[in-house]
């Protein structure tokens, strides 16, 4: 998967992805906001914001910085935005895998259906812990392996055809955390179908 190709693909979703998909991944995603538990004035990132469904969720005590490649959903975003009157966001087109933030600046980060929708999770799990403080959250929503071999075949199988959508579905929570030093805090599954992980981390890299 190449970033230009993904950001035809996201800009293409951009209209129609709340409607296909918002109602279906809105309960996991109102998880992941209560396990990362945003205190009042910490400074918040979200991954992969995309058409910003999730913000409104954080509430108005910390300020929440949201990053996308795709136009085409910022677009979106700004829209839910203006429409919920949020005065504690900020939405900016960025490439996750290459973010302008300095070392060590945010308190958490919450990437929602976001590492197996880049072309190199490695490194954006590596710019995850970069940006974000010894010590701080780091929360994940997303398809991963099963734990059942039979049902983790079928999504191997899969993962020819759901890149052409948009992501893949090979990618293990192993192969996901693997070199990093994220301490992994709490695990769950979460629908649609209990396919989909919900992980709690910390941030163990040295201060």
């Amino acid at each position: 998967m190449d970033l230009a190709r993904l950001e035809r693909i996201y800009d293409a979703y951009a209209k129609i992805y709340d409607r296909l998909f918002g109602r279906i991944f809105d309960a996991p995603r109102q998880r992941a906001v209560q396990w990362l538990a945003a205190k009042p004035g910490e400074l918040i990132l979200e991954v992969g914001v995309g058409t910003g469904i999730a913000l409104p969720m954080y509430g108005p005590g910390p300020f929440v910085v949201g990053v996308d490649f795709s136009l085409g959903m910022l677009r979106e975003a700004s829209t839910c935005i203006a429409r919920n009157d949020l005065r504690n966001v900020c939405i900016l087109r960025m490439d996750a895998m290459r973010m302008a933030f300095p070392d060590s600046c945010f308190d958490g980060l919450m990437a929602a259906y976001v590492v197996t929708a880049v072309p190199d999770y490695r490194r954006l799990l590596a710019e995850m812990v970069r940006v974000c403080k010894p010590g701080g959250r780091i929360v994940i929503v997303n398809h991963l392996h099963h734990r059942n071999r039979l049902i983790a075949f079928g999504q191997r199988l899969l993962s020819p055809l759901t890149q052409r959508l948009g992501w893949r579905t090979d990618l293990s929570l192993d192969d996901v955390l693997a070199g990093t030093p994220l301490v992994v805090t709490r695990v769950s599954t979460v629908p649609p179908l209990g396919l989909w992980y919900l992980i709690e981390c910390r941030n163990g890299k040295p201060a």
